[in-house]
């Protein structure tokens, strides 16, 4: 998903910096932007669920540690640490692209309303 979202990018800033595409391309990729950042947002919100549910079975798992002196909890609670640490790369990742689409499609829009209105 990562390299997906950050091709995407790469192309959406490669169309903003090409000033030979004319304005129905430009419009083409503009209305294909709504569904993509649909599709990106959607990924978002799965990675959120799943981050916070390793979030909360850290929390009782640590919890479950603390209270029970079960080895068995202090080895769980190490592993979903180990898990939770890239589920929140990749979340952040996520987070700052998806926002980072918004300015996009936002720019891209700016730049097909100044080439109708020169």
């Amino acid at each position: 998903m990562k390299k997906y979202l950050s091709d995407y990018i790469a192309f959406i800033e490669k169309a903003l910096a090409d000033n030979s595409l004319s304005r129905e391309e430009m419009e083409r990729i503009f209305d294909e932007m709504p569904l993509q950042i649909g599709f990106m947002q959607h990924e978002r919100l799965i990675h959120l669920i799943v981050t916070v549910l390793f979030a909360l079975l850290l929390f009782i798992a640590m919890t479950a540690a603390a209270a029970l002196k079960i080895p068995a909890f202090f080895l769980l609670s190490l592993l979903l640490l180990a898990l939770l640490i890239p589920y929140i790369s990749h979340y952040y990742f996520l987070e700052n692209n998806v926002q980072k689409l918004y300015s996009l499609y936002n720019a891209l829009n700016d730049k097909i309303k100044k080439s109708h209105n020169p």
